[in-house]
């Protein structure tokens, strides 16, 4: 008897559906409140690339003199500096009005888009830069470059 199959994935793209959420204020960031979430910024109609936004394990050596073998333990995590490219406007109201440097609170990603009982990402952050990008022939943008500053929440529901 061979093993059960993993449950096939109903597979989406991510564009048109995914939303990256800005708050700037979470009373207890690992659960979310609908009001919260309400009193934030839909930043996704803006967001042209982003870039990180993911947890990271980290593992650690652990030789043993008994053996030639070198196995591995997990230690620390990480969630590495992330960013959002945005597009600029020609009348510079646009993300720096409020995203500038400094600037910190929380990205909140629904992945699958804002559905109750879907799960979604919350990255406490700081804004550590906001560059404007040179390319002169493509269309102008500004990369929000952000730290994380603490351990994220993964798979968090959304509240109704």
């Amino acid at each position: 008897m061979s093993a059960t199959p993993i449950t096939p994935s109903d597979k989406y793209y991510r564009m048109g559906v995914s939303k990256a959420i800005w708050v700037p204020i979470l009373a207890a960031y690992q659960s979310p409140t609908r009001a919260e979430i309400n009193a934030g910024t839909d930043l996704s109609d803006e967001v042209s690339a982003a870039s990180g936004w993911e947890v990271t394990g980290n593992t650690e050596d652990a030789p043993a003199l008994g053996s030639a073998f070198i196995s591995k333990v997990s230690s620390t995590t990480t969630a590495g500096d992330s960013s959002l490219t945005f597009y600029a406007d020609s009348t510079s109201v646009d993300v720096r009005t409020l995203l500038s440097r400094g600037t910190a609170g929380y990205v909140i990603w629904m992945w699958e888009g804002d559905v109750v009982g879907h799960l979604a990402d919350v990255f406490p952050v700081k804004v550590t830069s906001a560059p404007k990008q040179s390319d002169i022939s493509s269309v102008a943008q500004i990369m929000v470059n952000f730290a994380v500053t603490r351990e994220p929440a993964e798979d968090v529901a959304i509240p109704a």
